[in-house]
């Protein structure tokens, strides 16, 4: 095996039901489906694997575990509003009325979760990024 400096990162995210986080992913975050067994569902995030991957127990982590990276943020909220998801509020961030943080550094954060409760997030960065 080479040096992992130069392979290729794999996402994992967990679900309790294949099923639903496959037709979620698919349907709502647009994501292709690359493979699917009774273990996993792989989907190309833009040339990066993310395989979600069946439990039979699940404790969302109280942090981000998957986020992407946007050009621009309010047209990717308003495209996952329109397809029902609902971005979270925070008690103490200075969120605008589409739950988007401006960042001390510029960057630009919303927060939704998946039908399992994970934490993902939409960031657009900010001048230095």
């Amino acid at each position: 095996m080479g040096a992992l400096d130069r392979a290729d990162v794999v996402a994992f995210l967990a679900t309790t039901d294949l099923a639903r986080a496959r037709g979620w992913l698919e349907e709502v975050v647009e994501l292709p489906v690359l493979g699917d067994d009774p273990y996993a569902v792989t989907f190309d995030a833009n040339g990066t694997v993310l395989r979600v991957v069946a439990v039979s127990e699940l404790i969302p982590a109280p942090y981000t575990v998957l986020g992407w990276i946007v050009d621009d943020i309010r047209q990717a909220v308003g495209a996952l509003r329109g397809r029902g998801v609902t971005f979270e509020q925070f008690d103490g961030m200075d969120q605008d009325d589409h739950g988007v943080w401006s960042a001390p550094g510029g960057d630009l954060v919303a927060w939704f979760k998946d039908p399992d409760g994970n934490t993902l997030s939409l960031t657009e960065l900010g001048p230095a990024g």
